[in-house]
Order: C-alpha cells, then sequence, then structure tokens
C-alpha cells in the first residue's frame, strides 16, 4: 500500500471522527439546555475523570494515558464552552505557568484574561466578570502561596472547584541555531537560579543574564534579540514563536506546582474528595489538638496543615486544612458540627476531585 493509499484512509477516518464528534456535540448542547434550565453547573470534573478513567481502561488502545488526556481535555473544553462560552481569570501575564495550567484545563477554546494579582483574581470572580479562576496555592519547593490562603479567607464567595497538579519545567528558548551566537539569557532571577546545573554543563554562566519581572517578559524579550535566549516555559515560548532548544532544563525534575481552580459553585460528592477548610481554633490550651482529634476520631485523614497569621489581629494565627472527603460526607459533617460546638471558627473553602498523585 503506497502513502497515497495509507492518506486516503486517514482522510475517511477523519471524517467519520468529525462526523462523530458533530454528533457529540448536538448531545452536549442538550445536556447544556438542562444544565441551564436547572442552575447546574457547567463545569463537572468528577464526570470529565470518569470518561478519562474509563476511555484509558481500553485494552485495545495504541494511544498513550497522556495522548487520551490531551485529545479529551480539549474536547471537554469546546463541549463545555458550547454549553456555557467560558471567561477564565487566571494570574498574569500571558504566558506564565498559571496560564499554561489553566488552557491544560479549559483548553484553546475559551476566553482567558491574564489579571496582575491574585488577589485581582479573586475580585474578578467576586464581582461576576469571569467565571473561573487559576491561582497558584503551592509549590513542593518552595511552599504555600500566602496571597492564596489569604484571598480564601476574605472572598467568601469565591470557592475551590478543582485542582490541579502541574511539573514545573523551564525550556530554554532562542531564534538562534546554536548556542555559540548567544549573547544575553533573559529569565526571571528564580527560574535562572533553577537552571545553573544547565547552565554549567553547556558554558553559559559567562553569558550576561538580563533579568525580568516574570518568564513570559523573558521570552518576549528574546522573541526581539536573535543572539538572546529565554528560559521560559512552553506557552511562552510557543506564544512567541521562539523554538525550544532543550525543553526541560531545571536542576529538580521534579518541581511541581499545585493550582487551585475557583468558581462559585459546589461540586456534588465523588468517590475521591478532597475538602479545604479554613481554621479558627478556640482561644484555649491545646485548642489545636482538639480540633486535630476531631478529625482522628472521625477517620477523616489530613493532606495538608498550613497556619496563616491574620493579619487584622496581633499574633493571631488561623490553620488552612485539606482532608479527604466531601462536606457533605456524614462524617466530615458531623466533625465539622461539632468542631463548631466547641468554639472553633471553620470556614468551608471548597470541596473538590482529589487529584493528587494523578496529574
Amino acid at each position: 500500500m503506497s502513502i497515497d493509499d495509507l492518506r486516503v484512509s486517514i482522510d475517511k477516518i477523519d471524517d467519520e471522527i468529525l462526523n462523530l464528534l458533530n454528533q457529540r456535540m448536538e448531545f452536549v448542547k442538550k445536556i447544556g439546555e438542562l444544565k441551564i434550565n436547572s442552575n447546574t453547573p457547567i463545569y463537572r470534573p468528577e464526570r470529565e475523570k470518569a470518561i478519562l478513567t474509563r476511555l484509558k481502561s481500553n485494552p485495545q488502545n495504541t494511544l498513550s494515558h497522556k495522548a487520551i488526556d490531551a485529545i479529551y481535555l480539549e474536547i471537554f473544553s469546546v463541549s463545555r464552552n458550547l454549553e456555557l462560552p467560558q471567561k477564565v481569570a487566571f494570574l498574569g501575564p500571558v504566558g506564565t505557568y498559571t496560564h499554561q495550567a489553566a488552557q491544560s484545563r479549559f483548553g484553546a477554546t475559551s476566553s482567558y484574561v491574564a489579571i496582575s494579582s491574585i488577589e485581582g483574581v479573586f475580585r474578578e470572580l467576586s464581582n461576576k466578570e469571569a467565571k473561573y479562576g487559576v491561582v497558584p496555592i503551592e509549590n513542593n519547593t518552595e511552599g504555600a502561596v500566602g496571597a492564596t490562603l489569604d484571598c480564601l479567607r476574605k472572598y467568601e464567595n469565591v470557592k475551590i472547584v478543582a485542582e490541579i497538579y502541574m511539573d514545573i519545567h523551564h525550556s530554554f528558548a532562542s531564534l538562534s541555531q546554536n548556542l555559540s551566537s548567544i549573547n544575553k539569557i533573559y529569565s526571571h532571577p528564580q527560574g535562572y537560579n533553577q537552571c545553573h546545573n544547565f547552565l554549567d554543563d553547556h558554558t553559559l554562566t559567562s553569558v550576561e543574564f538580563i533579568p525580568t519581572k516574570s518568564t513570559a517578559q523573558a521570552a518576549l524579550l528574546a522573541s526581539q534579540d536573535p543572539n538572546s535566549a529565554a528560559i521560559c516555559s512552553k506557552i511562552a515560548a510557543y506564544i512567541n514563536k521562539i523554538p525550544i532548544m532543550f525543553e526541560k532544563i531545571e536542576d529538580n525534575l521534579a518541581n511541581k506546582t499545585r493550582f487551585f481552580v475557583l468558581s462559585d459553585f459546589k461540586n456534588i460528592k465523588s468517590r475521591c474528595d478532597k475538602t479545604s477548610i479554613l481554621a479558627l481554633t478556640a482561644h484555649r490550651p491545646g485548642g489545636l489538638v482538639e480540633l486535630l482529634n476531631m478529625f482522628k476520631d472521625g477517620g477523616i485523614n489530613l493532606t495538608k496543615l498550613e497556619s496563616r497569621p491574620i493579619k487584622q489581629k496581633d499574633f493571631k494565627t488561623i490553620f488552612y486544612i485539606d482532608f479527604e472527603g466531601h462536606i457533605d460526607d456524614d462524617n466530615v459533617n458531623s466533625v465539622l458540627k461539632n468542631a463548631s460546638k466547641n468554639g472553633h471558627e471553620i470556614t468551608w473553602l471548597g470541596s473538590y476531585l482529589n487529584q493528587e498523585g494523578q496529574e
């Protein structure tokens, strides 16, 4: 069989795929109408996860799990936008890792708005200017993002509806075709400092380093200078049309950031949920221990405990807590009610599909 014959076969399959996608979208439109009439959330992470799990379990798959995710996450995005156009606010500028995280979940067809601060993203959602927001919450080497924790307490109408774990890879991008002609390297100082081994190995430590406000800005500047390079995200290189010479150059290849997807609705229960709360413990000796023992007695596994100062009160601390389970689970509901009765102030931040270790 010739290449032309094979291409004819591929064309026929492409036509079939498109026809089936069109059929799928007709059902999506009908579901969208039902959701809008019943005031049901358009974004259903647990439903998308169930579809992906089912598709990846097919023993006849030629596609890898990563390939199936890439194809179907884009299909989900197109579907959601057919049901109701989506506007997503994220911590900018365009080309940041938060932008990359947002696009990994909401696809190419959603409408994106870059916001210059984390609180600005929360304000955008609180004022109903956007339906979804994406902000970083923690990095496995840098720790928690304090601004996000503060805003979760301040903006009570903004809830966590999903989490994204994303590997953070720095890329080396340049218009130049060889390293010897590069005389400047643009990057945010943090990004540059996380790539010392690569720079040493390729004798680039003597090349002039020009610090930038973000890796996104680094990519923009490198796109205007053929004898320079940028240490930046993959999406920043793509947006600025700079070829990537090396895709993963960071010293710590296990560098990972957790992001929150924010909105204004409550997820229904799934079989694998996580809940986030803020807890202001009763002001008495052993208050925190008492609260933690309530979770222990309720058989609830805590996955994160982070203290945060209450800036309006001298030396007062509030605790950010993640635990396994949904706010509507009987044991969770019982523990939180018991905590409130005993003088602990609990603020529910959201219950969402637990993605830890699955991204």
